[in-house]
């Protein structure tokens, strides 16, 4: 099986076929080259690693992103760690973690996003 593959298979693992083409279609939309090597590396060659489980590479990327303040990809982020079996008070000590060592502010944002995140997921059918 071949990254870009292998990247299809672990997003529909997290996320089931049809969110995953939504997906695919949408990175497709932005640029064909970027959904093609987003696939491939983030997920075919990164998020397929077996050395830590979708969890823990969920609330580390959580980590990550907040600090970065790449709110867009942290909004994505925090519906695969709740897919993966993260729960809303997991992903705040995550965040926790962030304010000690990004900031309060980056927190905050982060903390913000996941209260509109959590609410817009408790309205989806």
């Amino acid at each position: 099986m071949d990254d870009y593959q292998a990247g299809i298979e672990i997003l529909r693992k997290m996320l089931g076929t049809e969110r995953t083409e939504a997906v695919v279609e949408r990175f497709k939309s932005l640029s064909p080259a970027f959904e093609k090597e987003a696939v491939s590396v983030v997920f075919g060659r990164t998020w397929s690693r077996s050395t830590i489980d979708l969890k823990t590479r969920s609330l580390c990327s959580i980590g990550i992103l907040a600090s970065l303040g790449r709110l867009n990809a942290l909004k994505i982020n925090f519906t695969l760690a709740m897919e993966n079996g993260a729960s809303q008070e997991e992903i705040v000590e995550a965040l926790l973690q962030v304010a000690i060592y990004a900031g309060y502010p980056a927190a905050l944002d982060a903390l913000v996003l996941l209260d509109e995140t959590v609410k817009s997921s408790r309205k989806e059918p």
